[in-house]
């Protein structure tokens, strides 16, 4: 498990591209028949990408964590974007399409992702923070995750946005996880932008072209930097920091949370026209 180290909004306006990119960007996650994992100072996260091939992968402790096992003081999401797989919680297993994602709390011992086929193989996008209470094992179909149509074609905007883990959702002690997709011909995500300090927020961008980039924008509103994102590529935004987005052409996020409260609603936001 490598560790990043965010930096802060004092260091963060004299950085250079290269320094954004170190502290901000997590990338090279997604590997055949592999799981790797990044434990982030901010919030205590831990994201990851499991991708198993022709046998399952079990999802172990790290010395960074100082556990007995994986979920002994933590909760995990697991959204899948590959092809149909498997995950078994304990003597327990569970049956995962495409954009389905399962919440599992802590104290579960024996976590271990499975694809159905290794032609086609499941890719599981982890995203974890402590939790010092337990819930339940849940299944979330993409179909009943409350699709939210929002956005315009002329805004460029047209988006849908689907909530898996949150207050009406599926149970957690503070996780919250959601996916958007932008709709052809749209490509702007969260803007106008906004930012909350209760929450440090996790955007994972997948299923964006291999010609396309995505053109993540941060930092405080008057004095915002971009990263630029390829394919399954990870940016991690504080508290003080926007978290907004262009592409050259439509893709998905999955936009996860943790903090203090999980409030879907308590952002703060910017008026486009004071941002510099």
């Amino acid at each position: 498990m490598k560790t990043l180290l965010i930096s802060d909004p004092v260091r963060y306006p004299r950085m250079t591209t290269q320094e954004l990119r170190e502290s901000f960007l997590i990338g090279g996650l997604s590997r055949p028949g592999e799981i790797h994992l990044t434990y982030v100072d901010l919030d205590r996260a831990v994201i990851g990408i499991a991708t198993p091939s022709d046998r399952p992968i079990a999802l172990e402790s790290s010395p960074e964590l100082r556990a007995a096992f994986f979920t002994e003081r933590r909760e995990l999401g697991a959204l899948n974007i590959g092809g149909e797989g498997m995950v078994h919680v304990g003597n327990s297993s569970y049956p995962l399409q495409n954009l389905d994602l399962i919440y599992i709390g802590r104290n579960n011992p024996e976590i271990r992702f499975e694809s159905r086929s290794k032609d086609t193989p499941a890719v599981f996008y982890l995203l974890s923070y402590p939790a010092h209470a337990a819930y339940p094992v849940a299944v979330v179909k993409k179909e009943c995750a409350q699709p939210t149509d929002v956005g315009s074609a002329a805004q460029c905007n047209r988006r849908t946005i689907y909530k898996y883990i949150h207050a009406a959702g599926a149970k957690s002690c503070q996780l919250v996880m959601g996916v958007t997709h932008l709709h052809e011909g749209s490509t702007w995500n969260t803007m106008p932008a906004h930012t909350h300090m209760r929450r440090s927020e996790v955007y994972f961008y997948f299923d964006v072209a291999e010609s396309a980039r995505v053109f993540h924008l941060m930092g405080p509103p008057q004095e915002t930097r971009h990263i630029v994102i390829a394919d399954r590529e990870i940016v991690v935004s504080p508290g003080w920091s926007i978290h907004a987005g262009v592409g050259t052409q439509a893709y998905k996020f999955c936009w996860g949370m943790g903090g203090e409260n999980q409030d879907y609603a308590d952002m703060d936001p910017v008026n486009l026209a004071d941002m510099r």
